[in-house]
């Protein structure tokens, strides 16, 4: 590789972890969004299974469960906010891993670099 070659690879990673750090603040919004989401669907679901309320899951209806299961139950009727949590969660930490890595791709190219330019 040339000095030439190294520094377009460098720029690139640069460019792409500045595009990836602007994104992580919404991804971290997303994250917090979909978290109190769920958490919030949680609270609503175990009240009304212990007001009594008839829920339905997969077509089956649920009423007046017992204490101990209510918990179990009401993540089967949240599972989407669930779902949609845990999605949000993992976009925000593959994006901070692939920042992680691209910082280290670019570390790489600056030894490259320094190696090539002291041989000049």
């Amino acid at each position: 590789m040339d000095v030439i070659t190294i520094a377009k690879k460098m720029y690139e990673r640069i460019n792409r972890i500045g595009e990836l750090r602007n994104k992580l603040e919404a991804l971290a919004i997303d994250k917090a969004k979909y978290t109190a989401a769920a958490e919030r669907a949680m609270a609503v679901t175990l009240i009304k299974l212990k007001q009594g309320v008839e829920l339905k899951v997969d077509g089956r209806s649920i009423k007046n469960p017992p204490v101990t299961i209510m918990k179990e139950i009401a993540k089967g009727v949240c599972w989407e906010e669930r779902l949609n949590a845990d999605k949000a969660e993992a976009s925000y930490k593959a994006t901070i891993v692939n920042m992680q890595a691209l910082s280290s791709e670019l570390n790489g190219y600056q030894s490259i670099n320094k190696y090539l330019k002291d041989e000049l």
